[in-house]
Order: structure tokens, then C-alpha cells, then sequence
């Protein structure tokens, strides 16, 4: 930690304010005096200044009440208080107040000291924390969601909305299509976005440790449990629960979630003790949760409990428009991680990649580029390395040039870098597809 720190020192005695500003000097510290309270507090709405050391007594304006005003607008600076005159409950109310310490006269140099670096450590670590929050927020956020995909953006845009809400959310969409990065952003674009994401694999775990997974238990609730254990709610609490594959959980499990939705309290496994939480649920399936519930397979009640908001994710096959920067954002990606140069993807690969349908969606395209790039030797991407392409022209039923250019036009006209492709698939020029657009009245 650097001693350029900014401290200033509140004083009315000027022989004090001398000496205390030679001593913090020779540490290296950047030192501002005054002599009242109320420029104090001037310099600090004109300066930004790391910590404070304060007299108690002074003439006009105190120095509790300069504590008090200071931390009003500036929280976080650390405020040390010194007095000649001072009690043990003027320290304690000063300590309540928000000072970080206080010092007595005459004045401990040394103590001084060292009461200013752990002030300032410790503001130093607190803008660390709130840093690294934020940073982590910021890649949680829905920025990150890579996509130009009109119903996508609706979506993002409605999302974005409630997660300033507690609301329940259930995301539903195939496998791969990026539940999870939508759940993470409701939870980070939220009030709660300080406090943890908690997720469970429903579909990972078994009935019998699904239910100790979600509510936790006592030692000695079963064979094996050596020691109480904390579930996925109680870790939860605060923050946001986010239940992947909600549709697998078997119906006995069902009951038990859908009281705790209810009342927001459960017991632990083998223990007659009630523990309240405060959780946001998100909830995510691939399932058509309507046949599951017309076949007895989910409980209705619950399914209403969790489809507060529903959120839709599209298959990446009906948002082919978003397969070019998704593409080459993997590439950039894995071109870094992998420590290699690959930065192109050519027309005939990107014309593949647009037109395969991608059953796994958006997490086989991000594995598909990462093993291509892995597997490439040069500054492109190439054709072989896509096994999963091979033989991707002979699935789909043949269509007429013009099917073929609504097609591609209508899915990828919203992304001009593509236009360029379309008219390679189809053997003509830019200028060409154009007019053709034109002809067919499609923007």
C-alpha cells in the first residue's frame, strides 16, 4: 500500500496541527490541515481525501457532529477521533457514530501511526471487495449475452426489467440454448447481486440427495451423515436460488419445494428445527411442463408458483442471425485461451455453420469452435475440424433458389457482415442480393 495517501487533519491548535502534519509527512503521507470542522468539511466536498483525524473539541462545530455530517456524504472515508477531554462514552458514541478509532491527548505518535494504516487498509480492502464485485456483476450482466436477434432482445429487455423485482422466474428452453447465463444476469442484474448464486442440477442428483442437497441435514439423520450440513436454500439466503432443470424433480420433492416457496421455511433433514430464509427463485426446464402436468408428472400448483415471469429462449436454429458473432466471439475466446492464432473463419465454413440447425444449440457451437481451433494449424478455421457438419447438406430437405434466398435472407438480413456470405451460397453478387431483397419485399 502506498503512504501517498490523502489524510486530513482537523485541529484548532495550530502547534498540533504542526507537529501532527511533520509526523504524517515523514511517513510520506500527503497531509491537509484546517483548524475548524466546517472547512473541514469543505475540503472534503473539493478534494478526495483517504482518511480523516479529527479533534473533539473545537470551537463551533465539534467533532462528533463533524462525524456525523462527513460520513452523510462521504461513507467512505475513515474518521479518526481525538480528544484531551474525552470519556469512555464519548468513545463509544463516537465508535457508534462510524468513527474507526479514537486517540487521546497527548497524542501517541506512533499509536497514531498505526491507527491510520489500518484505517486505510481497511478501506483499501472494502473498495477491493466492491471492485471485484462489481466487475463480477459487470460480466454477469446482460451486456454479456451475446446476441441481434430481435426476439432475443425483447426478452433481454423484459428480463432486464423484472430482475430489479423479487419475482420467481422460470426460464425455459432446449438444452445448450443459455439458461443459465439469462438466470445468472436476473441474479447480478438485481438488488441481491452482492449476495450469492446458488445453483442445483436437478436433473445431476437422485431423489433422496436432491431433497439434503436443497434443505440440508443433521449429523446422524442418516448412515453417513457424520456432520449437520447446510443445503442449497440456507447457503442461498440473501440471494438467489437458481434450480436448473426444474421439470426432472421427482413429485415427492415437488411437495416439499412448493411449501418452501410458500412460506419461505423448511426443516432440515432428520431435525424438527424451522429455518427461515430470504431467497429469489429462478427456475429453468427443457421440459414442455403442460404434458408433464396434463400426465400427472408435475404438480400444477407449483408450476404456477414458479412460472411468475416466464422467460423464453429460443432455439439458436430459429436466431441463426446470432450464429456470426457468436462464432467469432468463441474464436477470439478460445484463440486466447488456447494460445493460439487463429482469427478467421472463411466464407465456406461460415456458410456451413449458418445453414447446419445446431441441436445442441449455443453450447455445441462454443464446443465446436473451441475443438476446431484447438485442432487448427494455421490463421483460419477449417471445414474438417466440424465433424458434426459432415453431412449436414444431405439432412435438410432441397429447396428452390428463391425458398432458399427467403430463407436466408429473412434469418440473416439483420446482420449486414452476413450479407456477403448469402450471396456466395447463392452464386451472386452483393449488389444482386440487394435487388433480389427488394423483389421479394424483404427489408
Amino acid at each position: 500500500m502506498s503512504n501517498r495517501s490523502a489524510v486530513l487533519v482537523i485541529d484548532d491548535e495550530e502547534a498540533i496541527l504542526q507537529v501532527m502534519q511533520l509526523n504524517l509527512t515523514s511517513q510520506g503521507y500527503r497531509v491537509f490541515t484546517v483548524p475548524s470542522a466546517e472547512e473541514g468539511l469543505r475540503v472534503l466536498a473539493d478534494r478526495a481525501m483517504d482518511a480523516v483525524i479529527v479533534d473533539y473539541q473545537m470551537p463551533g462545530m465539534d467533532g462528533l457532529e463533524f462525524l456525523v455530517r462527513s460520513r452523510e456524504k462521504h461513507p467512505d472515508v475513515p474518521v479518526i477521533m481525538v480528544t484531551a477531554h474525552g470519556t469512555i462514552e464519548m468513545a463509544v458514541e463516537a465508535m457508534k457514530k462510524g468513527a474507526f478509532n479514537y486517540l487521546s491527548k497527548p497524542l501517541n505518535y506512533d499509536e497514531m501511526i498505526l491507527l491510520l494504516k489500518q484505517a486505510l487498509e481497511k478501506k483499501h480492502l472494502v473498495e477491493d471487495v466492491q471492485r471485484y464485485r462489481q466487475e463480477l456483476r459487470s460480466r454477469n450482466r446482460f451486456e454479456q449475452i451475446i446476441t441481434n436477434n430481435r426476439q432475443m432482445l425483447d426478452m433481454l429487455e423484459m428480463v432486464a426489467n423484472v430482475a430489479e423485482t423479487d419475482a420467481t422466474v422460470l426460464i425455459r428452453g432446449e438444452t445448450g440454448t443459455g439458461k443459465e447465463l439469462v438466470a445468472r444476469a436476473v441474479h447480478y442484474g438485481s438488488a441481491r447481486a452482492a449476495k450469492p448464486f446458488v445453483k442445483i442440477n436437478c436433473t445431476a442428483l437422485p431423489d433422496t440427495l436432491l431433497e439434503t442437497e436443497l434443505f440440508g441435514h443433521v449429523k446422524g439423520a442418516f448412515t453417513g451423515a457424520t456432520r449437520d450440513r447446510r443445503g442449497r436454500f440456507e447457503t442461498a439466503d440473501g440471494g438467489t436460488l437458481f434450480l436448473d432443470e426444474i421439470g426432472d424433480i421427482s413429485p415427492n420433492t415437488q411437495a416439499k419445494l412448493l411449501r418452501v416457496l410458500q412460506e419461505m421455511e423448511f426443516e432440515k433433514l432428520g431435525s424438527d428445527e424451522t429455518i427461515k430464509v430470504d431467497v429469489r427463485i429462478v427456475a429453468s426446464t427443457n421440459r414442455e411442463m403442460e404434458a408433464a402436468i396434463r400426465e400427472g408428472r408435475f404438480r400444477e400448483d407449483l408450476f404456477f408458483r414458479l412460472n411468475v415471469v416466464p422467460v423464453f429462449i429460443p432455439p439458436l436454429r430459429d436466431r441463426r442471425d446470432d450464429i456470426y458473432p457468436l462464432a467469432h466471439k468463441f474464436l477470439e475466446r478460445f484463440s486466447q485461451k488456447h494460445r493460439k492464432d487463429t482469427q478467421v473463419i472463411p466464407s465456406e465454413v461460415m456458410i456451413t455453420l449458418l445453414k447446419y440447425d445446431w441441436p445442441g444449440n449455443v453450447r455445441e457451437l462454443e464446443n465446436s469452435i473451441e475443438r476446431a481451433v484447438i485442432l487448427s494449424k494455421g490463421e483460419s478455421l477449417e471445414l474438417r475440424h466440424f465433424q458434426m457438419l459432415k453431412g449436414a447438406e444431405t439432412v435438410r430437405k432441397p429447396k428452390s433458389e428463391r425458398a432458399l434466398l427467403v430463407e436466408l435472407e429473412e434469418k440473416y438480413a439483420r446482420y449486414p457482415n452476413t450479407l456477403a456470405l448469402v450471396a456466395k451460397e447463392l452464386g451472386i453478387n452483393v449488389s444482386t442480393l440487394y435487388r433480389k431483397r427488394k423483389k421479394y419485399g424483404i427489408v
